[in-house]
């Protein structure tokens, strides 16, 4: 167990655990991307695997403005999400039903995100570090932007899903 006496340990704890949460990520995002049916689906996840590389060297940079080592540890909230999308990969259903689980799944994933760089931006907030802040910001207004496409493409994949289960 980690011991924090500081804001600064707690940013430094919460950047450690992005870093492995995003990494994590980067192998998960292929398989979700291979599962989907849907193609602006398909893409989204690829698309968003280029950003999430982005959002590893983001951290990394933050790592080094506060005389760091890059390294993180290991993200069990992370570990319990990816295990969820690899449920909805592996589920008996129709394509559009585990396109919509997948998007479920992907967005549980950027609330986290969310969540997660919106509470390291307001420790290097209160700490003074404001490179640091501009840093986890970029990456929390892109973990936004992916959330919002979801959700437009959740109302397509679910409007195909419902016409599939009607058409049974």
């Amino acid at each position: 167990m980690s011991s924090l006496h500081s804001l600064q340990d707690l940013l430094a704890d919460e950047l450690k655990d992005l870093y492995n949460a995003e990494t994590q990520l980067t192998k998960a995002l292929p398989k979700m991307a291979k599962a989907a049916t849907n193609e602006d689906l398909k893409q989204g996840f690829l698309d968003h695997l280029e950003e999430t590389k982005g959002h590893i060297e983001r951290l990394a940079k933050a790592f080094k403005l506060l005389d760091l080592p890059v390294k993180g540890k290991t993200c069990h909230a992370m570990k319990g999400l990816i295990e969820e999308g690899a449920e909805a990969i592996e589920v008996d259903a129709p394509d559009s039903i585990r396109d919509a689980q997948l998007i479920g799944a992907a967005q549980r994933v950027e609330h986290y995100e969310m969540a997660a760089y919106g509470t390291a931006r307001a420790f290097a907030e209160a700490l003074g570090e404001t490179k640091v802040a501009k840093l986890l910001q970029d990456t929390l207004d892109e973990e936004g932007e992916t959330n919002k496409k979801l959700t437009a493409l959740s109302e397509v994949v679910n409007a195909e899903a419902l016409a599939s289960a009607e058409n049974e």
